[in-house]
């Protein structure tokens, strides 16, 4: 049972959906219920924004699952992937998901971070210490960093329940 959950707490949900995704196919061969997870992360709060963070990879049905997430209720950022010559590829949004907490946390008492990437941890002690706000955390425990789940207020475990995974 989640502490210190009240209705009129102003939440603002922000999701990797790249650090989400892999950690759903690597560790169990099936896709995210998205909006399963938005459920949780919300928790009959007040939510003031959701934004799903994605790369854009030129794969077939990825405008469609974009469209999904906007049905939603998520504000989709996209970015392109960048390929380098050599063919490494890179694509995340850390830092752009970190500026993008920090610019709303002054209007938000929660916000969720919905990866287990322990590049936050840095993000989370500002949020929590400079502008006093909740950090919880929702990500796949299996693949979550043990920092990232110390650090936070609340660490919500995608793995112990499968109403999270879709296929």
């Amino acid at each position: 049972m989640k502490k210190n959950i009240y209705a009129e707490q102003r939440v603002g949900i922000f999701v990797d959906i790249q650090n989400l995704y892999y950690s759903a196919k690597h560790l169990y061969d099936k896709r995210v219920n998205f909006m399963a997870v938005l459920n949780e992360a919300v928790n009959n709060r007040k939510l003031i924004r959701a934004v799903a963070y994605v790369v854009k990879a030129d794969e077939l049905k990825e405008n469609t699952f974009f469209e999904a997430l906007s049905k939603m209720g998520f504000d989709v950022k996209a970015k392109e992937l960048q390929i380098f010559p050599g063919g490494m590829k890179k694509g995340d949004w850390d830092v752009g998901i970190a500026v993008d907490a920090i610019q709303m946390s002054p209007k938000l008492d929660v916000v969720v971070l919905i990866s287990g990437d322990g590049d936050y941890i840095p993000l989370v002690e500002y949020l929590k210490g400079a502008q006093g706000c909740r950090v919880e955390v929702l990500a796949f425990g299996r693949s979550t960093s043990t920092k990232l789940k110390e650090s936070v207020d609340e660490f919500i475990d995608l793995d112990k329940n499968k109403k999270y995974l879709i296929g």
